[in-house]
């Protein structure tokens, strides 16, 4: 049975991972699995102008504390959002060196089929950059036009709650209908249902390496 030891989540945006693994986040943590968290633009440009520019930041460090991700492995980069497919061979030079720093087993990262523009650079550019290593994509139903459920990581009552929790960090991003904390215990009840569980989250599998 693979049992990854150290994890690593790819986030194009300081809240990605949160809303698509942060269930799993939370029960890698419990069981005491070294997990890091590198999101890749803070979102100053899209903030309200009476917010400031740090806000997002802020709210991922408060959101992975919840979580329980140590700060040490709390990594950010300061990418403006929309602007890393213009970054795209900087992205991978940085994704290369978390590679050779971390030497993650495992690598959660969005999903293929996703049709934002970042999301799409991080998870071309990660598949690059962690071709050896198990690396699976996490769901954000409302931007995969498809999306293969073939594995499910099974969610505690706990982990759930750590990751509603986690997402009341973003005070910035409450207005988001993907937000709402009754479309996240929906959406992890149905994964639940489809592997005989409670509650559950979606990955598709790319790469499975034991």
């Amino acid at each position: 049975m693979f049992n990854p030891k150290k994890i690593l989540v790819l986030a194009p945006h300081a809240d990605d991972g949160e809303l698509g693994c942060g269930g799993s986040i939370a029960r890698f943590c419990t069981q005491g699995k070294e997990v890091y968290y590198a999101a890749f633009c803070l979102c100053s440009n899209a903030l309200p102008g009476n917010l400031p520019a740090n806000t997002l930041e802020l709210e991922c460090k408060k959101a992975t504390s919840v979580l329980s991700i140590p700060a040490s492995n709390l990594i950010l980069f300061n990418y403006e959002v929309r602007e890393l497919p213009a970054a795209r061979q900087k992205v991978l030079e940085e994704l290369l060196q978390l590679n050779k720093n971390l030497n993650p087993d495992m690598v959660l990262l969005p999903a293929a089929s996703d049709i934002h523009q970042d999301h799409q650079v991080i998870h071309q550019e990660g598949m690059r950059a962690f071709k050896n290593i198990t690396l699976a994509g996490y769901e954000l139903p409302w931007n995969n036009y498809s999306f293969h459920t073939n594995f499910f990581m099974r969610l505690s009552q706990n982990d759930l709650d750590k990751k509603t929790e986690s997402l009341k960090a973003y005070q910035s991003q409450q207005h988001r209908n993907y937000m709402q904390e009754n479309f996240i215990r929906s959406l992890a009840k149905v994964r639940g249902v489809q592997c005989n569980s409670e509650y559950a989250e979606a990955f598709e599998v790319y790469k499975w390496i034991v």
